[in-house]
């Protein structure tokens, strides 16, 4: 990665990334999936391929502040379901980024988003009332796990995406607000920091690009303790309404950039 030009960032553009920094700390705390917007602007001020790079330090340190947040609404047997498949679709995403350019980046997340959203909402009007997170104990339960898992593996390496793609398949599987959130919360702290790694050998962080997170850091703080106000407020069908919506205006994003 060319990390000279971080150097070279306009006061807009910084100005731009606190935003979506900020961003970035009230959907770990309240809706998650929007994040997809502040991918967006970090592609927009920075190259596509290093704003992946740059951006998972930021999404870590939102990911810490979330599990300190709802780390007793986790729902672990979820989780050790999810991994496996995360694993395989994190490898996948890793061999996508080694040949695919920013366009088909863009537009494979793009695409997947959108029909994960449509899904989740035809799923949603078809589906029983008052499921619980159990379900996912049934045999349909760990198949839909797994094809979730793989695909949120492969959307978070492949452009940090995999909120929206996890958020559809919480929200599939019956979880109430708050478990949703502490579930996603450890997910994604566990499934972020596995990926440093495969960043780093792919060249897309580095110690300049580190120093510019430690100045967006600052930012994710005040969203998360927003977000933390702001998810009190908000009742559950709105909550899942805002982060399918979320989901939706992300895709679109990347569909149209």
């Amino acid at each position: 990665m060319n990390t000279m030009t971080l150097w070279h960032i306009s006061g807009w553009g910084f100005a731009a990334l606190a935003f979506a920094s900020l961003l970035v700390g009230f959907s770990k705390t309240a809706v998650s999936g929007a994040n997809t917007v502040s991918l967006a602007i970090f592609a927009a001020v920075l190259p596509a391929r290093a704003s992946t790079g740059i951006l998972l330090p930021v999404l870590i340190a939102g990911d810490v502040l979330a599990v300190l947040t709802y780390r007793r609404h986790a729902h672990w047997p979820t989780l050790w379901r999810l991994f496996p498949a995360v694993a395989a679709g994190v490898v996948a995403g890793t061999l996508f980024l080694v040949w695919a350019d920013d366009g088909i980046v863009r537009t494979s997340i793009g695409a997947i988003l959108l029909l994960m959203a449509g899904v989740t909402l035809w799923r949603r009007r078809t589906a029983d009332a008052g499921r619980a997170p159990e379900e996912v104990t049934s045999r349909a339960g760990r198949a839909k796990a797994r094809s979730y898992g793989v695909l949120g593996g492969f959307t978070t390496m492949v452009a940090n995406a995999g909120g929206p793609v996890m958020s559809m398949y919480l929200l599939s599987a019956g979880f109430r607000k708050l478990g949703f959130l502490g579930t996603s919360a450890f997910f994604f702290l566990i499934v972020n920091v596995s990926k440093v790694p495969f960043s780093a050998g792919l060249g897309l962080i580095d110690g300049r690009s580190l120093l510019l997170d430690a100045a967006l850091a600052v930012f994710v703080v005040p969203g998360a303790l927003f977000g933390k106000w702001a998810v009190n407020r908000i009742n559950q069908r709105l909550f899942e309404q805002l982060v399918i919506a979320a989901t939706i205006v992300g895709g679109v994003q990347l569909l149209l950039r």
